[in-house]
C-alpha cells in the first residue's frame, strides 16, 4: 500500500505481492445489480446462490468458491469459506466506493498488468490464463482483482491528499538525514520502447513471425538515434521515447534486464499484451537530488505506514455505513 502515498499504484504492488506468495493466483470480483434474483446463472451448467448482499450488490457462492481457491493457492489456513466470504464483502465495498468516486480503470490497463504478471513468471498471457482455469480461478476473476487494486489505490490516494498527508521531497530528505543517512544516488535512464504490434485476432498466426522481426531489429540496435530509421520499412512498428526514469521507477518486469544492459544496447524481445517489444537504453547516469531521495526512501520500504492505516480506516467506515445481508 506504500504506493498509495503518491497515487501512482498501477497494479504493481499487487503483482509484487503475488509473485512472492504464489506460483499462480486469481481472485473473484462480485457482479451485482439493484434487482437481485434468488438464483443467478453463472454458466451453462452451473447455478450460483447469493451468499451476501452488500449495498444491493450480490456476492454469490461461485464468487466465494473462487476466492477459496485463491486462498488455497496462498496456503492460507483456517476456515477458508468464512475468510473468503469476508474478503469478498470487503472487495464489494471497495468496488462500490470506486464506482461512487467515478474512478475508471480501463481494460487496457488491466490487460497490461495481467501480461506483466504472466511475463514475470516467464509465461504468455494465454498460458497464465490456462493455469488460472485449471486452478479453479479464472483469468477474468484475476483481472478484476487487478482492477480493484488499481481503483482502490486511487481512492485511498485521493483521500490521503485531501487530508494533506503527502510528504514532500524536502521532508523525506530531512528525515533521512535525521536518521543518520545521507542523500542517496540512483541511476537515471533514458529509454526507448519498440513495439511490434500484434492484434489479438492475429496473435496465433502472426506472433512467431513478429518475434523473429523484433529479434532481428534488436540485434541491429546500436542507439536510440537510428531506431525510427530502422522501423520505417517495417509494418505496424511503434517507437516510443519513454523519457527519463529513475531506477526505482522502472517497470518491474523490465527492471532487472534494463539494469544489466549497457548504454546503446537493448533488452531481449519479449511477448506482451501489445505484441512483441524490447527496450533500448539510450543513456544512463547517476543522479542525486530530493526527488531521488524520495523515490529511494519509498522503494526501500521506509515511507510512513499511513497509507495502509488509512486504507484500513477507510474500509471500516464503509462497513459501518453499508447494508450487508448474509443469506
Amino acid at each position: 500500500m506504500r504506493a498509495i502515498l503518491n497515487g501512482t499504484n498501477d497494479g504493481r504492488t499487487a503483482m509484487s505481492w503475488l509473485r512472492q506468495t504464489l506460483l499462480c493466483a486469481g481472485t473473484a470480483l462480485l457482479v451485482g445489480s439493484a434487482a437481485l434474483p434468488a438464483i443467478v446463472a453463472s454458466g451453462p451448467a452451473q447455478a450460483s446462490e447469493i451468499r451476501f448482499v452488500v449495498n444491493n450488490m450480490a456476492v454469490t457462492s461461485v464468487d466465494v468458491k473462487k476466492r477459496v481457491a485463491f486462498l488455497k493457492l496462498q496456503n492460507r489456513k483456517g476456515d477458508l469459506n468464512k475468510l473468503a466470504g469476508e474478503e469478498m464483502v470487503e472487495q464489494t465495498l471497495k468496488n462500490s466506493e470506486i464506482k461512487r468516486l467515478n474512478i475508471r480503470i480501463t481494460d487496457e490497463a488491466v490487460n497490461t498488468s495481467f501480461a506483466r504478471f504472466a511475463a514475470s513468471n516467464k509465461m504468455s498471457a494465454k498460458q497464465m490464463s490456462g493455469i488460472f482455469d485449471k486452478a479453479g480461478v479464472t483469468a477474468s476473476h484475476f483481472k478484476e482483482f487487478i482492477r480493484t487494486q488499481m481503483g482502490w489505490s486511487q481512492a485511498v490516494a485521493a483521500r490521503y491528499r485531501a487530508q494533506g498527508g503527502s510528504m514532500s521531497e524536502q521532508d523525506v530528505v530531512k528525515r533521512m538525514l535525521e536518521q543518520g543517512g545521507s542523500k542517496p544516488t540512483a541511476t537515471e535512464y533514458m529509454l526507448q520502447q519498440v513495439i511490434f504490434v500484434v492484434p489479438e485476432a492475429e496473435r496465433k498466426s502472426a506472433l512467431g513471425k513478429r518475434k523473429k522481426e523484433a529479434a532481428a531489429m534488436r540485434e541491429r540496435f546500436s542507439g536510440c538515434d537510428t531506431t525510427r530509421q530502422f522501423a520505417k520499412g517495417l509494418i505496424d512498428v511503434t517507437v516510443r521515447d519513454l523519457g527519463r526514469l529513475l531506477a526505482p521507477e522502472l517497470p518491474p518486469e523490465w527492471a532487472e534486464e534494463i539494469k544489466k544492459t549497457k548504454t546503446g544496447g537493448a533488452t531481449s524481445a519479449r511477448e506482451t499484451a501489445r505484441g512483441v517489444e524490447f527496450i533500448g537504453i539510450c543513456s544512463s547516469r547517476e543522479v542525486s537530488d530530493d526527488r531521488v531521495a524520495k523515490m529511494v526512501f519509498q522503494s526501500e520500504g521506509k515511507a510512513d505506514e499511513q497509507g495502509e492505516e488509512l486504507s484500513k480506516k477507510y474500509v471500516a467506515e464503509l462497513r459501518e455505513r453499508a447494508r450487508i445481508v448474509q443469506r
